[in-house]
């Protein structure tokens, strides 16, 4: 009897171990999959900030040199296109919310937000079971039968 209990623990431990390494190894191919987005969302956004760069350097040069050949000083031609930057930086600078940090926060959320829809909707969590007319507009709202359903059952 004793070496049934003992062989039962034995087992039981080999298969928790087995489970919990299956875990941790999907807690890895999650977060590299996560990794993975975030730095192509990066990268696609700092190859645009580059890009966008380039063309403002550019058009610089080009406003630099067609003042000066207008005023026939190429000293006032880039000095009214620095002006032209600073006064750039300077609306950048006072609009930077709503021109940069709103529309990236926007843009994270969303990746976000589609990522973990994309992963309810392969799970089969209660939510699914509704159709999309009955689903909340708030993504956040959990109607109260819902909830004391969910806490019922787990």
């Amino acid at each position: 009897m004793e070496d049934n209990f003992g062989n039962y623990f034995n087992q039981t431990g080999k298969v928790a171990r087995e489970y919990l390494e299956t875990r941790l190894d999907l807690i890895k191919l999650q977060a590299a999959g996560k990794l993975s987005k975030a730095l192509g969302l990066f990268f696609s956004l700092t190859m645009a900030f580059l890009l966008f760069f380039f063309v403002i350097v550019f058009l610089g040069m080009v406003v630099g040199f067609w003042i000066g050949e207008m005023t026939g000083s190429f000293t006032i031609g880039f000095g009214c296109a620095a002006g032209l930057f600073v006064l750039l930086f300077l609306i950048i600078l006072l609009f930077r919310k709503q021109l940069i940090q709103r529309p990236l926060a926007k843009l994270l959320i969303t990746e976000l937000v589609d990522e973990i829809t994309d992963n309810d909707e392969q799970s089969n969590h209660i939510h699914n079971q509704r159709t999309k007319e009955q689903r909340p507009v708030d993504p956040g709202y959990v109607p109260d039968d819902e909830a004391t359903e969910n806490t019922a059952k787990g």
